[in-house]
């Protein structure tokens, strides 16, 4: 099939053109009205899944609603459960390439409800956001995931290669049982995935502006001062670990950690809690508690890392006691097939042209990349991500399915022309 049959609408692929007019005509239409019987698809189901309350690492049977849909379709679904956290494993098709769909049920807790402005799992739709817990973050990438593999797969159900979903409610907690142990169940089985799109928020200002292609580093210690206690009226009978400490985290706070490079900002050092005494004003505490994070760029290791601050500990003549926990090593998807299908998907549904990023925390993604999948994250945008009056644009919504089904066409289909784009609607 040529490029020039694409551009007229070729059967099974819709042009530029046809995608433009669904967009428009869903953005004038979602304003006219909210009854759910005239949203979309993918609002919909958003909004049945934010109506769980499904605070990690609970489910709250989001994962059941997926999972119907997506056998209705031919998919394979396998429950994959450990300890208190619900997984599955979808796929559709049995031979390769394998492009996957990765995202969590699981959200945040809501806060206190009187703070909000509506009920956090109401799922409200007002002025064209829909507002809950989870609506961003990430219930709403996991509704245009499904809707754009219907769609798809209503129009091309021979495609190349085989469409995967692996979901957890285990993200937003310890992320023990969740991510980590379904990509060991598959490797152990020797099921590799070769491109993955992780539905994380990764939209800055506007539905498509960011995508991340990466992510730092992210290690915690958890450092322990020991002093000696006294009365503070007595202090040179005793070691204050709190005065001890304080001259060591300045240094910490000071350090020249790296430089980062073209793909990563330089890593940075922060304290997150300090903690010591006994709760009375005349008392030298024994000890005091450090807890700080490093959010390392891959010119430093967690081998270097930790030896500096060994190294600064020891400088200070601290007696201490040091406890580190690795929560992922940093990786980089390069240029290459996925992030071309990414980002032509993404100038052909909003006519932007997309910035790669590393930055911000972690994702499930540092548990998918170490088998040489190609990850790129793309979804809402993050502004309300785990706030009060946390929201979604419906019509983001709909691009968002828009571009996750252009994403497929790109990667799942014999041809792969790049369509023009049609002129922009009035």
């Amino acid at each position: 099939m040529t490029a020039a049959r694409n551009r007229r609408g070729a059967p099974g692929r819709p042009n530029a053109a046809a995608v433009w007019r669904r967009i428009i005509g869903f953005t004038r239409h979602f304003h006219m009205t909210q009854d759910s019987e005239d949203l979309s698809a993918t609002a919909v189901l958003t909004r049945e899944l934010v109506r769980r309350a499904s605070v990690t690492p609970h489910d709250a049977g989001c994962q059941d609603i997926l999972a119907q849909r997506l056998c209705a379709i031919g998919f394979d679904v396998e429950r994959l459960p450990f300890g208190e956290v619900a997984n599955f494993w979808a796929r559709r098709g049995r031979g390769g390439p394998l492009f996957a769909f990765a995202g969590h049920t699981d959200v945040v807790p809501a806060g206190p409800e009187a703070d909000w402005s509506v009920a956090p799992f109401a799922a409200t739709i007002r002025d064209g956001l829909l507002y809950g817990r989870g609506a961003a973050d990430m219930k709403g990438s996991l509704a245009a995931m499904v809707t754009a593999c219907e769609r798809f797969v209503a129009r091309r159900p021979d495609h190349d290669g085989s469409i995967a979903f692996l979901v957890t409610s285990d993200e937003e907690g310890d992320a023990v049982d969740g991510t980590r142990r379904v990509m060991a169940h598959l490797q152990a089985r020797g099921e590799t995935i070769d491109w993955c799109l992780v539905g994380e928020p990764s939209s800055d200002v506007a539905l498509g502006d960011t995508v991340k292609n990466g992510r730092r580093g992210s290690l915690t210690g958890n450092l322990r001062v020991h002093g000696k206690a006294g009365h503070v009226a007595y202090p040179h009978l005793a070691d204050n670990p709190i005065h001890r400490a304080a001259a060591l985290i300045e240094a910490l706070c000071s350090a020249h950690w790296d430089e980062g490079n073209e793909d990563f900002p330089p890593t940075t050092f922060q304290v997150s809690n300090v903690a010591a005494g006994t709760g009375v004003g005349n008392v030298i505490p024994a000890y005091a508690d450090i807890l700080f994070n490093l959010r390392f760029s891959p010119e430093s290791s967690t081998h270097t890392l930790k030896t500096r601050v060994d190294e600064l500990c020891r400088r200070h003549g601290l007696n201490y006691r040091l406890e580190w926990t690795l929560f992922g090593e940093p990786f980089r998807t390069p240029r290459g097939r996925l992030l071309s299908a990414v980002r032509a998907a993404i100038r052909e549904v909003t006519r932007r042209e997309t910035r790669l990023s590393t930055a911000g925390g972690t994702s499930d993604g540092r548990f998918i990349a170490p088998g040489g999948v190609q990850v790129v994250e793309l979804g809402p945008v993050n502004a309300t991500i785990h706030k009060i009056d946390e929201h979604v644009s419906l019509a983001d919504l709909e691009q968002l399915s828009l571009i996750y089904e252009r994403v497929l066409d790109e990667l799942l289909t014999a041809e792969h022309a790049t369509l023009e784009f049609a002129a922009h609607p009035d």
